[in-house]
């Protein structure tokens, strides 16, 4: 009897705290969710108030030109660009203009006088023989536009 007792109370036990363990990691599930809402609402009231704006250098040119490559090679593209203002630089959206473009943006905001990179992927798998020409629009608090359109060009060979 008491054999069994302890076994059933060793049971309970683990289900306790297989329930506590549950609890906490959907807990943090939502304060994460919580804290990156809170963090992307600031970052609205941001990109929303002129005030908040500021400039952006591209110091290597918003076009670039990198030859030629082989069909079904993958390109990485980089674009260099520095905070000229004196607010924070937050690049919201890098949104390639079709399929074959992957676009990456900073992570945190890039303070005045700090430079950043917007990366790439070209992908010419499946792209057709001969000029390839492509563009990411960039979406940022800067002025005098809050967007920006950089522009590549690859010549994709067999």
């Amino acid at each position: 009897m008491k054999k069994i007792f302890i076994v059933l109370f060793a049971s309970a036990c683990l289900v306790a705290c297989s329930n506590t363990d549950k609890k906490s990691k959907e807990q943090m599930t939502r304060d994460a969710f919580v804290k990156d809402s809170i963090a992307n609402a600031k970052k609205m009231e941001i990109l929303n108030d002129t005030a908040n704006y500021t400039t952006i250098q591209w110091p290597d040119s918003t076009y670039r030109d990198f030859g030629k490559v082989k069909e079904g090679e993958v390109l990485e593209v980089s674009f260099r660009f520095i905070n000229t203002g004196d607010k924070n630089l937050i690049i919201s959206d890098v949104r390639p203009g079709c399929g074959c473009t992957d676009g990456q943006k900073p992570d945190e905001p890039i303070a005045p006088g700090k430079e950043g990179v917007i990366k790439a992927k070209f992908n010419s798998k499946g792209q057709h023989i001969g000029e390839a020409r492509k563009n990411i629009t960039v979406t940022a608090n800067t002025k005098p536009s809050p967007t920006t359109v950089l522009d590549f060009r690859a010549e994709v060979t067999n």
